[in-house]
């Protein structure tokens, strides 16, 4: 009886598990020494939002983007949500799953958009971060949560690096001005046709 009530217990406590939404995932950091903060500041407004349409395990997600992000920028003063009237990165998580393919591979997809702004609410910088990552169902390892973590490091590791491109203070960089077409031509043929 004992038995059976141990592995009720134990079976019960794996479908709370397997319903809190993705696993948690290995924690990550992708610090750059020659920029501690993004476009040159010292301080940001870091929104994540949770766009998926399933939102369980949405703390710990949230909660684990966040972290990356930080720790990734040590020199930085991040202060949590959307700041209206101060500069803000704002990630959007579209996808942060992993499942089981046929009883023979974990497929995981990360999927979030990245966007920067400065306190006036002009973009910087906006762009995705999208992982896709295929694991064999190995025996005797957390397939679901290996392959999920593999996935956020990837998108993790692309979102720190678009981030410390930013230009410093924010400044656009913008193509090298190039001169209109016959502007020196036009001149010149404008002065000949006068002279002839």
């Amino acid at each position: 009886m004992r038995a059976r009530i141990l592995a009720s217990t134990v079976a019960g406590a794996a479908l709370l598990a397997a319903a809190c939404g993705p696993p948690s995932v290995r924690p990550a950091t992708y610090s750059d020494p020659s920029v501690s903060c993004p476009g040159g500041r010292n301080a940001w407004n870091l929104d994540v939002v949770d766009q998926r349409a399933d939102r369980e395990g949405s703390e710990k997600m949230v909660a684990a983007i966040r972290d990356g992000v930080q720790k990734s920028f040590p020199g930085c003063r991040w202060a949590p949500g959307p700041g209206k009237g101060a500069d803000t990165v704002t990630i959007e998580i579209h996808r942060f799953a992993s499942h089981l393919e046929e009883r023979s591979s974990w497929e995981a997809a990360v999927e979030w958009t990245v966007r920067a702004e400065n306190a006036e609410g002009r973009s910087l910088t906006e762009f995705q971060a999208n992982e896709e990552v295929s694991r064999p169902n190995y025996q005797g390892s957390d397939n679901e949560k290996e392959s999920l973590t593999e996935a956020y490091q990837k998108a993790l590791q692309r979102t720190v690096k678009g981030l410390g491109a930013l230009p410093a203070n924010g400044v656009d960089r913008l193509p090298a001005r190039t001169p209109e077409v016959g502007a020196a031509g036009t001149g010149s043929g404008s002065a000949a046709a006068a002279n002839s």
